[in-house]
């Protein structure tokens, strides 16, 4: 599945993730895939999960971030 991180708490060990259908899905520190800890600011960034239903919430596991590569610029001509 693909969604948004709505935020994460790194005190806490806990934040949200909001899915593509617009469900909010519980994600935990241990929840992420190993190397793609979140880092400082991760509110916005796109994230890949598997979903896990039981307990009291959903939860996200094996949570990566997404790259976005950023978009060629065209080079200008010079005028001869």
């Amino acid at each position: 599945m693909n969604g948004k991180m709505l935020w994460f708490n790194a005190e806490k060990g806990h934040g949200f993730i909001r899915t593509a259908e617009d469900e909010r899905l519980y994600v935990a520190a241990s929840g992420f895939a190993e190397g793609n800890e979140p880092p400082a600011r991760c509110m916005g960034r796109d994230v890949a999960f598997e979903r896990m239903d039981g307990g009291e919430q959903p939860q996200a596991v094996d949570v990566r971030f997404v790259v976005v590569p950023e978009p060629r610029r065209a080079r200008l001509r010079r005028s001869r």
